[in-house]
């Protein structure tokens, strides 16, 4: 495979798998719903199979690595397929309690992690063996990543209604056995060999544990004020967006009166202005000021949302603000996965961004919690106005310090490549 064969390749891997996630996410809970008619049940199949998929994938950066990025994919997307195609085998055969579908869930939810972290990882070896730069890659890794997430829960809602959630699921099967076969097919046997423990360098001579491979990665990401700076702010924003998602918008929708079909609008609108934002930004964004694009686009990204609806404003500008939302969104991807592929080692690159990963999402499974905590005790148009004013300072006031001027510094390109001799590497400052 040659030119932007190998990128190609991982984005339609990318492409196929996310596409059949976000199939499941509708599929799923209505399946739960209509076979026990249990909410909860609902509820504890979700949690089922984020919980391990947080859990597994803070702490598979060091199989990653040591296994080889191609390896793990191909492997775990193949595992979700067989948990996934089960789910109706066993519904058809009379044979699905709650109990085993949350067995089930949770082995998905398990795969998933490092299967999602793998082909991350072979993103910039395969950018490099195409000559694209990494914002460019990163970029379309975004857009494909949004693009899932805007077209397939549309594709789940009319698979749901017109043939039914197992339908849905099968479908999903069929989306992880495709991202296996891509993966082992399709891309070289050998790419990703420099981010695994095959290839030899300073991380990985001589052989190492488990533990002291997740170590070199926490030291690293310590070391690195760059990118703790950057994962730590992330947290806050990813657990106010997830209160924001999955309770301040619903409960806004409710109480206005417009109902669950503005939410699909507004979450359409936003989901299409991220995937043209991705596009655009994954052609120009290697020729543009980093940090001042970035901060900008979380200007555009968060706060307004919030405080739009605290307004109580009309309709069109909901929807106005909810698409410059979507287009500052898009242009936040590009500059954190360039950003990590630089500055980290080929070799740690599973470990790290497998701890990135951990600390940017650990707030989400608490952010609906407090958000509804926060309307039951000051109300709805309160909470919204405090989201967004600390949605506002965390990604303002954090710019002002000074490892934030590193963005803006020399692309090293080379640092991603990880080591060549035994000199061990330090990480950027």
């Amino acid at each position: 495979m040659s030119g932007h064969g190998p990128l190609g390749g991982v984005l339609a891997a990318l492409a196929v798998s996310l596409t059949g996630t976000r199939i499941s996410a509708i599929a799923l809970p209505w399946f739960t719903l209509a076979t026990t008619g249990s909410a909860t049940g609902a509820g504890l199949v979700a949690f089922a199979e984020m919980a391990p998929y947080v859990v597994v994938k803070a702490f598979s950066g060091p199989l990653v690595d040591r296994a080889g990025p191609r390896t793990v994919s191909w492997t775990t997307d193949l595992v979700s397929a067989a948990a996934a195609a089960a789910v109706p085998l066993l519904h058809a055969a009379g044979h699905l309690s709650l109990g085993v579908l949350l067995v089930l869930v949770a082995v998905i939810g398990a795969a998933r992690g490092p299967g999602d972290l793998a082909k991350e990882v072979l993103v910039p070896e395969a950018a490099e063996r195409g000559g694209v730069p990494l914002e460019r890659a990163a970029g379309l890794a975004g857009a494909v990543e949004r693009t899932a997430g805007t077209l397939g829960p549309a594709l789940g809602g009319v698979l749901v209604a017109a043939v039914g959630p197992l339908t849905g699921l099968g479908v999903n099967a069929l989306c992880f056995a495709a991202g296996s076969l891509v993966v082992a097919v399709a891309l070289p046997h050998d790419l990703g060999r420099g981010a695994g423990g095959t290839a030899p360098g300073a991380f990985d001579d001589p052989p190492q544990g488990y533990w002291r491979r997740f170590g070199q990665g926490y030291a690293f990401l310590r070391g690195d004020r760059l990118l703790l700076a950057l994962s730590a702010m992330i947290g806050v924003t990813n657990l106010l967006a997830t209160g924001f998602l999955t309770v301040l918008l619903p409960v806004w929708a409710l109480a206005s009166g417009h109902g669950p079909a503005t939410v699909g609008l507004l979450g359409t609108v936003g989901g299409a202005a991220s995937v043209a934002a991705g596009l655009v930004a994954a052609g120009i964004a290697h020729r543009l000021p980093r940090r001042a694009v970035f901060f900008t686009g979380f200007l555009c990204a968060g706060a307004p949302r919030f405080l739009v609806l605290a307004a109580g404003a009309p309709m069109w500008l909901v929807v106005a603000v909810f698409v410059l939302d979507g287009f500052g969104s898009g242009f936040l991807n590009p500059i954190l996965g360039a950003l990590r592929y630089e500055r980290v080692p080929r070799p740690l690159l599973g470990r790290v961004s497998a701890l990135v990963h951990a600390l940017a999402w650990a707030g989400i499974p608490f952010g609906g919690l407090l958000a509804g905590a926060a309307v039951g005790a000051v109300g709805l148009a309160p909470t919204l106005v405090a989201g967004g004013v600390l949605y506002f300072l965390t990604t303002t006031l954090t710019g002002l310090r000074p490892e934030w001027r590193a963005m803006d510094g020399p692309r090293r390109s080379g640092a991603a490549r990880g080591p060549r001799t035994g000199r061990r590497l330090r990480p950027p400052s």
